[in-house]
């Protein structure tokens, strides 16, 4: 897998679809922390703010969320209710069905709130 320059250019690899759907996704993630810092890891776009928010990746027939696996194991009931595969830190949302923004907006929450109260790490 090659790794792109910037967020920009990875969403360029996708069908508007995924495109759409992906920024879906980015958009709840900058209504929750509007300072998160966006990047490329892993070679997939990837959100920060005093610690990982989440990463996500397009795929053929879905969006695969990457909050880490605390916040799968926190919620799992929502994730099962709405029969979404999942693995131990990632989700899958099918393109089919429209994007569980109200679903990534407690994951996101839940994960900047662990985050700031994240001991600070010391130089």
């Amino acid at each position: 897998m090659r790794t792109p320059k910037n967020v920009e250019e990875y969403y360029s690899w996708f069908p508007q679809e995924a495109q759409d759907a992906m920024d879906d996704v980015k958009r709840t993630i900058y209504e929750v922390m509007p300072d998160a810092e966006e990047s490329i890891s892993y070679a997939i776009p990837t959100y920060k703010y005093k610690g990982l928010l989440a990463h996500f990746a397009a795929y053929e027939k879905h969006i695969g969320l990457y909050p880490g696996s605390e916040a799968i194991v926190v919620f799992a009931e929502d994730i099962a209710a709405n029969k979404f595969k999942s693995a131990k830190g990632s989700i899958q949302f099918p393109l089919n069905k429209p994007m569980p923004l109200d679903l990534v907006r407690k994951i996101v929450e839940y994960r900047l709130q662990e985050n700031l109260k994240a001991p600070k790490k010391s130089k």
